[in-house]
């Protein structure tokens, strides 16, 4: 409900995530080789609970941080230790902040009213078991692959 307000992502066919890298390739890199090289980069890391019970902000956003924080970051570094030119945002931030966003684009007031009425909600537990890989069509999102995390090779 608060993320289809106040999430414009929404509009475009986001779904609620944790981002591990953005922005990544443009989808014409997306051919056989490189989306099996993304599958054995994924597939080596284990799925996992995570856990949402606490919120955080940046500037216009109000977001809630995943535990355990390291299983994401470890997902995210491995895909820039293979593509080293995709940092994550574009190398604007120095660390890794994984986080999924509630609400962008609003004022404090409005983060602080979301912020309360979801605190009665947490947490908020899920299974983490694949990634999905989005492109944008330049109106919107849609899901290119999908990669299992499987923690070794089935």
């Amino acid at each position: 409900m608060w993320r289809d307000r106040l999430d414009p992502a929404v509009r475009s066919g986001m779904p609620a995530h944790v981002t591990v890298l953005f922005p990544f390739l443009p989808e014409s890199r997306f051919d056989c080789d490189t989306l099996a090289a993304i599958d054995a980069i994924l597939g080596r890391h284990k799925p996992f609970e995570a856990r949402f019970e606490r919120f955080g902000r940046f500037p216009g956003i109000l977001y809630l941080a995943p535990e355990p924080a390291t299983s994401f970051r470890a997902l995210t570094e491995a895909i820039v230790d293979s593509w080293p030119e995709t940092p994550p945002f574009g190398g604007e931030f120095a660390e890794i902040v994984p986080h999924l966003t509630i609400a962008q684009g609003q004022d404090d007031t409005v983060l602080d009213k979301a912020e309360a009425d979801l605190r009665v909600r947490l947490p908020v537990v899920s299974r983490v078991a694949s990634v999905d890989l989005l492109v944008h069509d330049g109106s919107r999102w849609q899901q290119r692959a999908s990669f299992a995390l499987w923690g070794s090779r089935p």
